[in-house]
């Protein structure tokens, strides 16, 4: 296995904790009470769901395509 595969599987994990906390966080008490009284997420909590969507995204295909032929 090469070495972009495993950093693309790092950042695949990485990137479904930081999606799994966003989605989380959405559910708190307080991130609805912000909802409720300035009609959207936190600043904090879109960058959670965000950077944890692009970064699983990434890293499922620096896994899967990742590491391919190389010159030799």
């Amino acid at each position: 296995m090469g070495v972009l595969r495993i950093v693309g599987l790092m950042l695949a994990v990485a990137g479904g904790v930081l999606l799994y906390t966003g989605l989380q966080a959405k559910d708190s008490l307080t991130e609805r009470a912000t909802e409720l009284v300035t009609g959207r997420n936190t600043e904090q909590t879109t960058l959670y769901v965000a950077g944890g969507g692009a970064a699983l995204v990434g890293g499922v295909l620096l896994a899967l395509f990742g590491g391919g032929k190389g010159r030799r």
